[in-house]
């Protein structure tokens, strides 16, 4: 893992690699989804059952198929290990407990004169959760999707995730029936977002699409949107970490290869006042290394993405922090709030040494659908706003319309809109 010091003379060009590690060339993955896209619109079905065959090894033999029944999930579920159970309802309980907190209210202001406004919410009517499931799956995943939809009281839920060799992942299915999620398709990849963004015979088209995945995954969702929302454009993982002299290097190096053993694309960046605590991270993260389940992954994203940057001070740190807007950030100096306030863009911020980010993973209780790449700028967590809209209300009395009616003419007027200045001059004749 490479260390750079801020004072080196090619520090500038070393950091724009970083704050550009979000820059792909998609223009190969877009060619490739547009055509699954354009498929699945025309021939439905068929070409989700081409498509699972090409990337999935099966191919189904009818749309009965390609659900994944609630006796199977309820099956995954009793078949859990007691402990494992236990510690999916405490998830389970924990992110639902954070996400009702989320919940926006109705509201309606009467103003002096009779007129009212105010704002209607209304959950969305049907939500795609895209849940990964082919290098690894991600039961944690289809929580952080499927709660703060249940939560905004979306009613029709559905989930498509990719079955390798047709073997849905048990937990995951455990997972679905735990959310009591009933409409679950075994398809994955750029072809389930066109399933959900446009429909098949089988699989139904949803106002909403959320989930993270990859390439072809990000890419579909990206074409699509317009046709349906979506979440965010997520990329791979990453974490950024912030220490002074008395952060715990173990804790540190452990803390960048949980982020590095998720892809070879992931980026594992920290940022220290101190050179000795960077020496001996980068001595940790070696020896980690070597008995790590998936290291061959974590030593190719450590080598490519993986940066140590040593600065002058933590406000320096914070500032090159700031520029990076991990969708992960730890703060691992000896009084983390007091820089809290100084962070502008992350994701999700973990405070103290004993909060490393797989606690946001799976059980803290915010969501880890987060913003990738530098989004993190203009993005936020997935929550329940994402399956959520909202309507404004607005009634207007006599007097009201009599108070504001010549201003609206004038600002129509204005615009040249003559229907709708004398719309509104109409009624203050009529009301005279």
């Amino acid at each position: 893992m490479k260390i750079l010091e801020t004072k080196n003379k090619d520090f500038d060009k070393d950091f724009n690699l970083i704050l550009n590690r979000a820059q792909l060339d998609t223009k190969e993955a877009t060619l490739i989804v547009s055509n699954i896209i354009e498929n699945i619109i025309e021939n439905g079905d068929k070409a989700l059952f081409d498509d699972i065959e090409k990337f999935d090894n099966w191919r189904p033999k009818d749309s009965f198929d390609l659900k994944i029944s609630t006796e199977d999930t309820k099956k995954s579920y009793d078949n859990l290990d007691s402990s494992l159970k236990q510690a999916l309802h405490k998830a389970y309980d924990r992110i639902t407990s954070f996400h009702k907190k989320q919940i926006p209210k109705s509201w309606i202001d009467k103003e002096p004169n009779g007129s009212l406004l105010g704002q209607k919410i209304t959950p969305i009517e049907s939500a795609g959760l895209y849940i990964p499931g082919g290098k690894a799956a991600y039961p944690s995943s289809l929580l952080m999707n499927a709660i703060p939809a249940i939560v905004a009281g979306v009613k029709n839920i559905i989930i498509c995730t990719p079955t390798p060799d047709n073997r849905p992942n048990e937990l995951l299915l455990a997972a679905c029936h735990l959310c009591k999620i009933t409409q679950i398709y075994k398809v994955g990849g750029a072809s389930a977002i066109g399933a959900m963004a446009y429909g098949t015979q089988t699989i139904p088209k949803v106002d909403v699409i959320t989930g993270p995945g990859n390439i072809f995954v990000a890419t579909a969702k990206k074409l699509v949107y317009g046709d349906v929302n979506i979440d965010m454009i997520a990329g791979p993982s990453e974490i950024g970490i912030i220490a002074d002299e008395f952060a715990n290097p173990k804790y540190i190096a452990i803390d960048l290869l949980s982020q590095a053993e998720h892809d070879q694309m992931a980026s594992s960046i920290l940022i220290t006042t101190s050179k000795k605590i960077a020496q001996q991270t980068k001595l940790e993260i070696d020896n980690f290394l070597q008995n790590l389940k998936r290291s061959d992954i974590a030593k190719i994203s450590i080598k490519n993405r993986g940066s140590i940057i040593v600065c002058e001070d933590l406000a320096y740190a914070t500032n090159l922090m700031n520029q990076i807007a991990p969708e992960h950030l730890e703060i691992l100096i000896q009084n983390p709030e007091q820089i809290l306030d100084d962070i502008k863009h992350a994701g999700a911020i973990f405070l103290g040494e004993y909060t490393p980010e797989a606690i946001g993973d799976y059980i803290a209780g915010p969501n880890h659908t987060l913003p990738t790449g530098g989004t993190a700028k203009f993005y936020s967590p997935l929550g329940v706003e994402n399956f959520i809209k909202k309507s404004s209300i607005i009634k207007f009395s006599k007097q009201g319309i009599n108070e504001l009616a010549k201003d609206c003419a004038m600002l129509a007027k204005a615009e040249g809109l003559t229907a709708h200045e004398q719309s509104v001059l109409i009624r203050l004749d009529d009301s005279k």
